[in-house]
């Protein structure tokens, strides 16, 4: 899980076909069927005949799942709803993880907040252990009121992260100046609902209350095209990219365009903008147009 610098304001089912060399997704399956309950003693549920779930906090634990497929390259999508009222303290996450000692992890994390302030949205990037590349945003809707869909694209050249949809940010491949990039370690898909009162809300100095207790975050509509990993070989092809697009994907001109529209408007930290934090220069990619 991902550490944070005290400069900071204050992861449907996956079920696939294989149809010659590529993958077929289906849609809204069942949780029972690609996800195992991890930990929580219970708080982490699966409802409604394996369409809805839910995770819970109270101040004694909090709960997990992942999914039982391994993936190398993806591109998922999931619904969450989070959980409503005064969340300050509580931290719901959703990412790709290899949990190796040298991991990889693609990481959407959502911070909460006391009743009537945003949420933020936390994103960043490990490849071999290391990170340091945040980037967090609020969002332009009450993502408590509702189901919105989150969304991560991995593929050899590029990391997407997308809200409802519209991009929020894309992570490039700059293998070529040097910078790491996630794409030799597979990885399972995690979420998690537990409490971060020192550092989540305003670095620390708003805590948990737990009177409100549990806190509840829902889950459902995960989709994936994805190349699955097994007996260390991947379900793709090696011309896998001729029939599974997203293996190529990039932003076009209106996903750019939506790109700068959130980055201006609802970005609240850039690691690349971080003069305390790199005042010998700004890590490489950051000068990347």
């Amino acid at each position: 899980m991902a550490s944070f610098p005290s400069t900071f304001p204050v992861m449907l089912t996956i079920s696939t076909l294989l149809v010659g060399s590529f993958i077929l997704p289906t849609f809204a399956s069942n949780f029972y069927q690609d996800f195992n309950l991890t930990w929580g003693d219970g708080r982490a549920k699966i409802l409604n005949n394996g369409t809805l779930l839910t995770l819970s906090l109270d101040k004694a634990s909090g709960s997990g799942f992942e999914s039982k497929n391994q993936y190398l390259f993806a591109k998922i999508d999931m619904q969450l709803k989070l959980v409503p009222g005064n969340s300050a303290g509580t931290v719901t996450t959703y990412y790709l993880s290899s949990k190796e000692s040298k991991w990889d992890e693609i990481d959407f994390e959502f911070l909460g907040n006391l009743s009537g302030d945003p949420y933020i949205i936390h994103t960043n990037v490990y490849t071999q252990g290391k990170g340091d590349k945040e980037q967090q945003f609020y969002p332009w809707f009450d993502p408590t009121a509702d189901f919105h869909t989150y969304s991560i694209l991995w593929n050899p050249e590029r990391i997407i992260f997308y809200v409802d949809g519209t991009p929020i940010r894309d992570f490039e491949n700059r293998e070529s100046i040097g910078v790491l990039f996630p794409k030799n370690q597979p990885m399972r898909i995690y979420s998690t609902l537990w409490d971060a009162e020192d550092w989540a809300t305003r670095g620390g100095l708003v805590k948990t209350n737990w009177s409100l207790a549990p806190f509840t975050a829902s889950y459902r509509n995960f989709n994936a095209k994805a190349c699955v990993w097994s007996s260390g070989a991947s379900s793709c092809s090696s011309n896998s990219s001729a029939t599974n697009a997203w293996l190529t994907e990039k932003l076009d001109s209106h996903g750019l365009e939506r790109l700068k529209w959130v980055q201006k408007n609802y970005m609240i930290y850039n690691y690349c903008t971080d003069l305390k934090r790199f005042p010998k220069g700004f890590p490489p990619e950051c000068t990347m147009s």
